[in-house]
């Protein structure tokens, strides 16, 4: 493009092929891009070159020294970034991200910054000259965008296998708008007070550069603080990216330099328990860190080779953060009152049904503490157990031991239970023995993964249950979604149309009077909008009207039509009751919940 960059430069008579040559010379002799040599030899202006490049790339043209960028504008993109492609954010709206850049032919650039952000870039041209003026001043000559914290790091630091080069400096920088001087201060500081009481010897440590543990403690330790409850590690083929799933939404923490990638994975392995050695076959692990004034969190891993290395998910297991109190998950009144009045009962099968993610297993953990008695054989079979509880009988299966839901189910059955739990449903023989457990003098609670309450009946005829024993056994069905809650910080009435209340299916009468808010974004929430999470709850008891629609094979629309008659609420109408108590969104609703119409 360079080349005929140049020659378009000659056919349009801004220069001539002697002064093309030249700059091409000195670009040879001393680096740098060819449009920046023709302007410093000066066969062409600035402002001329720039009006050429917006009209031969067809994108408009910007002044960088006219305009002031929005800090939490530069902070999407890293230094490193922005100096090794000559561009820089200048501004953001909605999902769009315009982009200054001296070459904005280059799709590949556009591309890894669309990957690296998640936002579609809209590229401009700007002088080569500008746009370095702006990554100094926004950015500060060593490599800090202003108000950043930047961590640097020596090669002589580290024992890298990638990394040939005995001078280089790695620049971790922390792009996000929440916290980022808070995470400088972690790897600095606090992260020395961290203590892995599990899973470690000091021999193992020792493999692992100090500052390499920083940084993974550090990222470990900010997870916690913002309240994640997945870290994701993932290598690509230039890039080392850290995600956090917080408030059930993956976004970018970090990229990490990729000469650093195999000891940042060592270092969880040593922590996990895990066989360094061992990259080309997934492996699971656990952590427990002890994190001052006696609390404790653990983290469940897993490593999975992929293309450019081995990716590492861990998983954040609070259990101070597990929310246990019935009253406060999101139930409706009459919901939760349904859901008390099954739990009552001495003998029957609870079902509690969602996607991966849902919560099911908060609720069913929830309804065991309330069921926590000494004068109460509790047992469950789990994979994974998650949290532990005292005067809880917990198993981990093992299935290439044998050890499966069926064959727990039958060794808890001689065991003088009174409640059972069991992780999941999800074939014949676990169900049969399930609702033969529920038939036979216990209760029993699981999950199946459906899409609603009625939905389960369906799901498990198909699985090979009669219509009779489903009838007798289950007591009630429970579905949920967790959805986000609005920022309580900077939660702000909107206005809608009242066609869309209409379309979510809030009655014409009650749509006059419907307030929506939404969150503005604030510095609280990572200006997203949205702080914590709730949960949409559909609680359908197997009432007499219900059971003869089961005992008749009737189709899932029929048992819902009924069960909504008798008073079950849907999820649809949960969220709609958390909209209009300012709870959530209209948006979060509508993404978790099908119209009931």
């Amino acid at each position: 493009m360079t080349e005929r960059l140049g020659e378009l430069l000659i056919k349009r008579n801004f220069i001539t092929a002697e002064q093309l040559k030249k700059a091409q010379e000195e670009q040879k002799l001393r680096g740098g891009r060819l449009e920046s040599n023709l302007v410093k030899l000066g066969y062409i202006k600035e402002d001329e070159l720039l009006s050429f490049l917006s009209a031969q790339y067809r994108v408009p043209s910007v002044k960088l020294s006219k305009i002031e960028i929005n800090p939490n504008v530069v902070k999407l993109i890293p230094s490193s970034v922005a100096k090794k492609y000559f561009i820089m954010p200048i501004n953001r709206i909605g999902p769009k991200l315009t982009l200054a850049m001296a070459d904005p032919s280059n799709i590949v650039v556009i591309d890894e910054v669309k990957f690296m952000t998640g936002f579609n870039v809209e590229p401009v041209v700007a002088s080569e000259t500008e746009i370095i003026d702006a990554i100094k001043k926004y950015y500060g000559g060593g490599g800090n965008v202003a108000g950043l914290g930047t961590v640097t790091f020596h090669a002589q630091d580290f024992s890298l296998e990638e990394d040939k080069s005995s001078e280089s400096d790695f620049d971790l920088i922390d792009n996000n708008l929440v916290d980022v001087d808070e995470f400088d201060k972690l790897v600095h500081g606090a992260v020395d007070n961290v203590e892995v009481v599990e899973n470690q010897t000091q021999d193992e440590t020792d493999e692992i550069g100090g500052p390499i543990i920083k940084i993974v403690n550090g990222i470990l330790i900010k997870a916690i603080k913002l309240g994640a409850s997945d870290i994701h590690f993932e290598p690509y083929e230039k890039s080392f990216r850290v995600r956090y799933r917080v408030d059930g939404v993956l976004r970018r923490e970090m990229t990490l330099p990729i000469q650093i990638k195999n000891a940042i994975v060592s270092r969880l392995k040593i922590m996990s328990k895990l066989d360094i050695a061992e990259r080309r076959l997934p492996q699971d692990g656990r952590i427990k860190l002890r994190l001052g004034k006696g609390r404790e969190m653990d983290f469940r891993v897993s490593t999975v080779p992929v293309l450019f290395g081995e990716k590492v998910v861990l998983r954040l297991l609070d259990k101070s953060a597990l929310q246990l109190d019935m009253t406060k998950l999101g139930f409706e009144e009459s919901s939760l009152e349904d859901f008390k009045n099954a739990l009552r009962k001495p003998v029957g099968m609870i079902l509690v049904t969602g996607p991966t993610g849902s919560g099911k297993t908060t609720t069913l953990y929830s309804a065991l503490t309330e069921l926590n008695k000494e004068t109460e054989n509790i047992t469950t079979a789990e994979d994974p157990v998650e949290y532990n509880f005292m005067g809880i009988n917990q198993v981990q299966m093992h299935e290439e031991i044998g050890l499966t839901f069926a064959s727990a189910l039958r060794a808890f059955l001689r065991q003088d239970p009174d409640i059972i739990m069991v992780g999941e449903i999800r074939d014949f023989e676990t169900a049969q023995i399930a609702v033969q457990a529920a038939l036979t003098g216990h209760l029993v609670l699981s999950t199946v993964h459906t899409n609603d309450a009625p939905g389960t009946v369906t799901r498990l005829i198909d699985m090979g249950i009669e219509p009779f024993l489903i009838s007798s056994a289950v007591i009630l069905i429970l579905a949920q979604r967790l959805i986000r809650k609005i920022c309580i910080e900077c939660r702000e009435p909107i206005k809608v149309h009242p066609q869309l209340l209409i379309d979510l299916g809030i009655s014409p009468d009650e749509v006059k009077t419907f307030q929506v808010y939404k969150g503005k974004g604030c510095p609280i929430c990572n200006h997203t909008g949205y702080k914590g999470r709730i949960g949409l709850y559909e609680v359908m008891p197997i009432k007499d009207e219900i059971k003869e629609l089961i005992l008749s094979r009737a189709s899932t629309s029929e048992i819902k039509k009924e069960a909504m008659r008798l008073g079950m609420k849907t999820l649809r109408q949960s969220g709609i009751i958390k909209i209009r108590d300012g709870l959530t969104t209209i948006e979060e609703v509508l993404r978790s919940t099908m119209d009931d119409r």
